[in-house]
């Protein structure tokens, strides 16, 4: 290493001589680019403990060429944010510039200190050996500033209190809501499922089904599509999670009414070695073990998790429907009970190659595979016209098996610009599942005689779901206020799925394949897209203008089976245009208002479009619309953002989403065209266009320290929706209604190192869904076609009210040697209070449900955290790649 700085070194004074840059400035040759060899780093502490500070700013001041005005111009190179040692570190800087270093931090005085390395230009062509010999010269380019003290401000700590938290759990700006998951203490053994719950903005189902304003988000896990569901994720490898409620022109257009939720991972850089281990148990017996390891050296980054979770899940249900018919009446009560037992393993890894300053290749890839087995029993009460006629006893074992493959291949490369910068990246995702399910119905008189034959059936499946995406993007910052930004995006998916229906013959003793109700299906979805972006300030206004362009082709094939014959149908979406429109005015340091518009699509699924039917359920027939239209939303809304005070936020958003040609749900009645010689008529379920949908709604969150020891988050969503429908012989229209919930989180620090959180959630009587969900779907595993279950069909339905408590205690320990462990115990549902129960209604019906899952269940998790941080053993490279301003801790 000190070889070649000497070498460096000579080079750079050598050609110094030619060239007559000014102290600081980082010029664009190969002398320019040779300069920046040189390394400061130290440690801030507090001037009475001498104790390493956490969460302190560190910025490096210096000269930079502008490119605009041709001068040289004081400028903020980098900032970083000590870790709990207070550590910080800054390399890559010329060794012939004088720089400054200003350093703030809540509860402390400001400080700035002037530092450069000593090292003079060389005078009249000779070599400058300030301090004697090239050996010392570069012991010279690496700088220890060594403990700086910073002091107490009194006048400062009356109103904050200073701890050892540097960010906060949630961070509120205009355009997203960032949720810091290592902060919350209910997420310890956990999946992201359980995390979503706590987020405000998200509404979360009895079956871990997210929504966000009433519609569900499009799903992103570092910033790109996947096939992991939110439930294979576990929480401890989860960094933090985005809410973009309106994305610009720069996202997916596609997601309709739904905005997007992403998923950031962790992902160390620190210098040194640094990792961690955690285990623990529910009070159902089931564990759950992790581990990761990350190592930086040199120019190479490598990080390596692994996770294993047991899971046990217990349900109680109940369905009561009548069916409304004028001849023939009749009334379903149905009780279910069922319990699911399973494990899943996680395991992540990759690396980063810094290949110079300006170019870094990233490499990561993650798998996961998992079996659950699900055993079930039913009880279903059927009466016709007022008489009890018979009742159902309905026992259902199956298991499911899945596994998924996800790699990102990625390149940036930063110019000699500042802020300019190319960035690729290619993603691949696979996943694979099957099932194997057994169902055994026995049908009993009222006077509890069997009714023939037990009715058995079997049901196999499996499924394939594989998604290309490849982007690229570019960046240029014109000026100062001004930025431009282009990129390109394409995407493929391939899905496959087998599900063979068998009946048991009691003539043959053995499972007979019924072809009319098995099916095997394939589809190939395809969508190319191109944006523009451009951003602009004007005095106290900034203004981001979009557009994007997108294209799809779907083709979708119903493959051939025993008596069936293959189809396929193919449908073809031209170019449409998706504008985009953010404008901002910051009334002053604290407050800032924006108005944004965005138009977004959906476009329908493989089950919404498929023209054949699905015979599962003979009552109930399932059948798609070859001839639905995406449904087009224009989405816009009003913020206002306040930080009245240290570490509290205030932001409330009204919204208003407009839908033309809503993907919406409906049932009719028809022959039963399965067996022409039943005179009696089955519903049919299908999928039409509604004229258009209007939803609108108000969120507010406001983040507050009560006290020194209380933090308190509170968030509410009010909206309503309307669907205006015409459909011959029947109105699906349905009139608004005002819907609510609530969220609470509140966290009290007891003592030192000892945390207590209480999160609460209510939500009022609110409106189901509007439309059919549609999105890009069909993800699930093989189970056969059924499209859907819950809450029934149109547009006419609700869910009652809920509330419910989640408790957490946590204990953390910092030892020396950058060590740290920390003990949880928590519960959810503390009260046994959620209970999902929602109304549900049509021409044809009127249905009530309610569920209830894994109330109070206790669950105890230790961590433990190991590192070391030294610059000597370790060459820090600094990664421009990245966005962080230089924090040591940044999740890509």
């Amino acid at each position: 290493m000190r070889r070649f700085l000497c070498l460096s070194l000579f080079l750079v004074l050598v050609t110094s001589s030619f060239a007559q840059f000014p102290g600081g400035r980082q010029g664009t040759g190969a002398a320019g680019a040779n300069m920046n060899v040189g390394h400061l780093y130290g440690k801030i502490v507090d001037s009475k403990t001498n104790k390493g500070i956490e969460g302190v700013t560190v910025q490096i001041v210096g000269n930079r060429f502008d490119t605009v005005t041709k001068k040289m111009k004081e400028a903020v190179l980098n900032t970083q944010i000590t870790k709990s040692n207070g550590d910080f570190s800054f390399d890559n800087l010329s060794v012939m510039g004088n720089y400054k270093l200003t350093f703030s931090a809540l509860g402390y005085k400001s400080l700035d200190q002037k530092v450069n390395f000593g090292i003079s230009r060389p005078q009249g062509g000779a070599a400058g050996q300030t301090g004697g010999g090239f050996q010392q010269m570069a012991g010279m380019a690496d700088k220890d500033l060594g403990n700086i003290k910073m002091e107490a401000d009194a006048t400062d700590l009356g109103n904050v209190t200073v701890t050892s938290t540097a960010k906060a759990q949630l961070e509120m700006g205009i355009d997203r809501k960032i949720y810091n998951v290592d902060k919350d203490l209910a997420s310890a053994g956990q999946t992201a499922t359980e995390i979503m719950k706590n987020i405000p903005t998200l509404n979360v189902d009895v079956d871990g089904n997210v929504t966000m304003r009433n519609a569900a988000p499009t799903i992103f896990i570092d910033g790109r599509p996947t096939t992991i569901t939110l439930d294979q994720i576990p929480a401890e490898i989860i960094d933090k999670v985005e809410l973009i409620t309106n994305p610009s022109a720069k996202f997916d257009a596609s997601g309709g009414n739904a905005g997007i939720l992403n998923i950031v991972l962790k992902k160390n850089k620190k210098v040194g070695y640094n990792g961690g281990i955690r285990t623990g148990v529910d009070s159902r017996g089931r564990i759950n073990l992790g581990g990761d390891i990350n190592l930086r050296q040199n120019k190479v980054n490598t990080f390596l998790s692994a996770n294993f979770n047991q899971r046990k899940s217990i349900s109680t249900g109940m369905t009561d429907r009548n069916t409304i018919s004028a001849t023939s009446p009749s009334h379903i009560y149905n009780t279910t009970n069922g319990t699911n037992n399973g494990y899943f393993g996680f395991m992540r890894g990759g690396f980063d190659f810094l290949v110079d300053n300006r170019n870094t290749i990233s490499v990561s890839g993650n798998y996961n595979k998992g079996q659950f087995d699900n055993e079930s029993t039913q009880r279903v009460d059927s009466t016709v016209k007022s008489i009890f006629a018979s009742y159902n006893q309905i026992s259902n074992t199956s298991r499911s098996n899945f596994e998924n493959f996800g790699t990102q291949l990625s390149y940036k490369h930063n110019f000699t610009k500042n802020g300019e910068n190319f960035s690729s990246d290619f993603n691949f995702n696979s996943s694979n599942n099957n099932n194997n399910s057994f169902v055994n119905t026995q049908t009993y008189n009222p006077n509890n005689t069997t009714k023939g034959p037990a009715f058995l059936q079997q049901t196999t499946g499996k499924g394939t779901n594989k998604f290309y995406t490849l982007q690229a993007d570019y960046e240029n910052p014109l000026t100062e206020d001004s930025k431009l930004e282009f990129g390109a995006r394409g995407a493929i998916r391939e899905f496959a799925n087998n599900s063979d229906q068998f009946r048991y013959d009691y003539t043959s003793n053995k499972y007979v394949l019924v072809p009319a109700i098995s099916s095997r299906y394939k589809f190939n979805d395809q969508v190319y897209a191109g944006y523009v972006s451009y951003s602009f300030k004007v005095k106290k206004f900034s203004y981001q203008l979009g557009l994007r362009a997108e294209s799809s082709n779907y083709t979708g094939t119903l493959l051939k089976t025993t008596g069936q014959d293959s189809a396929q149908f193919k449908v073809n979406y031209p170019l449409s245009l998706f504008p985009s429109a953010f404008i901002t005015y910051k009334m002053d340091d604290k407050q800032d208002m924006q108005l944004n518009y965005s138009r977004r699509v959906n476009r329908p699924n493989f089950f919404q479009l498929m023209p054949f039917p699905d015979y599962s359920d003979p009552q109930n027939v399932n059948i798609g619309n070859a001839g639905l239209n995406p449904e087009f939303t224009n989405s816009f809304e009003l913020s206002y953002n306040n930080a009245y005070k240290r570490g509290a936020n205030f932001l409330v958003t009204a919204f208003m989403k407009y839908s033309t040609n809503l993907i919406t749900r409906y049932s009719y009645q028809g022959p039963n065209q399965l067996n022409p010689a039943d005179t009696n008529k089955v519903f049919y379920n299908t999928y039409i266009n509604a004229d258009n949908s209007i939803v609108y709604g108000l969120e507010l969150s406001n983040r507050m320290p009560v006290t020194k020891w209380w933090d308190l988050t509170l968030s509410a969503n009010l909206f309503s929706s309307k669907i205006n429908a015409t459909i011959p012989g029947q109105t699906i229209s349905n009139n608004a209604r005002f819907s609510w919930f609530a969220k609470m989180n509140s966290s009290f620090k007891v003592s030192k190192g000892l945390s207590i959180q209480l999160n609460g959630d209510y939500q009022a009587k609110t409106v189901l869904p509007p439309g059919g969900g549609g999105g890009r779907g069909g993800m699930g595993g093989g189970g056969g076609m059924m499209f859907g279950g819950g809450p029934q069909g149109t547009a006419q339905g609700y869910n009652l009210p809920r509330y419910g408590f989640d408790l957490s205690i946590r204990k953390d320990w910092t030892w020396k040697n950058g060590q740290s462990g920390s003990l949880s115990l928590s519960m959810n549902d503390i009260f046994r209070t959620q209970l999902f129960e929602s109304y549900s209604e049509s021409n044809f019906f009127t249905q009530t449900s309610s569920r209830r899952r894994d109330p109070q269940v206790l669950r105890l998790n230790f961590n433990y955290r190991f590192g070391k941080f030294d610059p000597n053993l370790f060459k820090r490279k600094n990664n421009k790649a990245d966005q962080g301003g230089g924090m040591d801790m940044i999740p890509q």
